[in-house]
């Protein structure tokens, strides 16, 4: 941990990686806190049965925001470095593209919610209100655009403006006493205000102008068509889990193991942003210098690693304590899933870390099989686990899953064990320096 530290300060002083990753970083903070105590309200105020609905139709969103994205989001910092005069093209046609996309996933978590929970109006109504969230998250595109222009500033602020006037809505629902479907159309608020902010933002600094090519379309589409299924794959073993806890037992459990999720969630958005800030440059070292593209990939592999174990030998300890102070005794039942979720992110973000290199290699085409082998594992151990653990099972069906994804099934595949030996090295502190 010391060597990692140590890499950080050298490594992250006065440049753009780290002046990116700090924008990104400091909003997060202060959503972060805002959204604590937030959160904190809103579960203690709606119950594990009530806040159980509505991450449990959260999870159908989550599953269809990855086909909304058409696995673009995955190839596009890539096209706007091979080809940057068409950047307004690629940012229209996407826009356009997954606006049908996002649309059509709505009336299909709805009517889906509709047939499994027919006799649960409210659970209806709630998946209506959050599925209008899908629609306005296309916006997220812009997003990328300043990412590649190392201005992560743009989209933290206006990421932690939508936030903050989202969090003002939940604070007068509490006060005011609403029911949950008031607290459910909060998603949709909250993607629209990021929407409008990102949008104009780009209009301001000069973005190029916006345009839709079918052509432009069918290059993008052939080039992301991987990710489409590897993304619903991943989907599939990240979500199904909260989906078969409502099935095989009750919404309380849904509640408990989601509120286990966000807890393990609230520092997580310090990789993502490590992640987001060192994206471009792996991408840049790859065009010309691959040994130092090679020991980039190892110093990002070696930071998600032992930042997530420290952070969870953190929630082994003082997981319980934490809930029963903040949460209150109703929700204690989420301990036992919390302390096997919190080793689920070290592989987690390997996998999002990974994604750079694979779009660098080519490695496209076996995506969908490692995700599709690890969703198939996903639901046999979440089928045999959920009935002797309940949501503790769910947590580890993910974790093992997780562990089968970055490491068992890619070495089985001869052109990703490069990739599985970078971790290695990464984990073993090998040729990062």
């Amino acid at each position: 941990m010391t060597k990692i530290l140590a890499f950080l300060k050298r490594r992250f002083s006065k440049n753009k990686e780290a002046k990116n990753a700090s924008w990104i970083i400091g909003g997060k903070i202060v959503q972060m806190i805002v959204s604590f105590f937030v959160g904190v309200l809103t579960a203690r105020y709606l119950g594990p049965g009530q806040y159980g609905i509505i991450n449990y139709v959260a999870a159908y969103v989550a599953f269809f925001t990855s086909f909304c994205t058409l696995g673009i989001n995955s190839i596009i910092l890539k096209e706007f470095a091979d080809e940057p005069e068409k950047q307004g093209e690629t940012i229209g046609t996407t826009l356009i593209l997954r606006a049908v996309s996002s649309l059509l996933s709505a009336i299909m978590i709805v009517a889906i919610v509709a047939v499994l929970d027919r006799d649960e109006p409210t659970t209806i109504v709630v998946a209506v209100l959050l599925s209008i969230s899908l629609v306005f998250h296309v916006a997220d595109t812009f997003n990328y655009w300043f990412q590649f222009r190392y201005q992560s500033k743009v989209t933290s602020i206006a990421t932690l403006t939508a936030y903050i006037i989202t969090s003002a809505y939940r604070i007068i629902l509490l006060i005011t006493g609403k029911s949950i479907e008031w607290f459910a159309f909060a998603a949709a608020i909250d993607y629209f205000c990021i929407a409008v902010v990102l949008f104009v933002s780009y209009r301001k600094y000069h973005g190029q102008k916006l345009s839709f090519s079918w052509p432009r379309g069918k290059l993008l589409l052939g080039k992301s068509y991987h990710y489409i299924l590897s993304g619903m794959m991943v989907a599939i073993y990240g979500q199904t889990d909260k989906m078969m806890l409502k099935q095989m037992l009750s919404e309380e459990a849904v509640g408990y193991y989601s509120l286990a999720s966000v807890i393990n969630n609230m520092w997580v958005f310090v990789l993502a942003a490590i992640i987001d800030s060192i994206a471009p440059t792996v991408v840049q070292l790859f065009k010309t210098d691959h040994r130092l593209y090679e020991r980039k990939n190892r110093q990002l592999y070696a930071i998600v690693l032992y930042t997530s174990f420290a952070v969870a030998v953190g929630f082994m300890l003082f997981g319980r304590l934490f809930i029963r102070l903040v949460y209150g005794e109703a929700y204690l039942s989420a301990v036992g899933p919390l302390r096997i979720i919190c080793w689920y992110t070290a592989f987690s973000y390997l996998g999002v870390a990974r994604d750079t290199w694979i779009v660098c290699e080519g490695q496209q085409k076996y995506v969908k099989y490692i995700t599709g082998g690890a969703a198939v594992a996903n639901i046999f151990l979440n089928l045999a686990l959920i009935p002797i653990w309940g949501a503790s099972g769910a947590a580890a069906a993910s974790l093992i899953t997780q562990i089968l994804t970055i490491t068992l099934i890619p070495w089985l595949i001869k052109d990703m064990r490069p990739n599985v030996r970078l971790m290695i090295d990464a984990l073993l502190l090998r040729g990062i320096r």
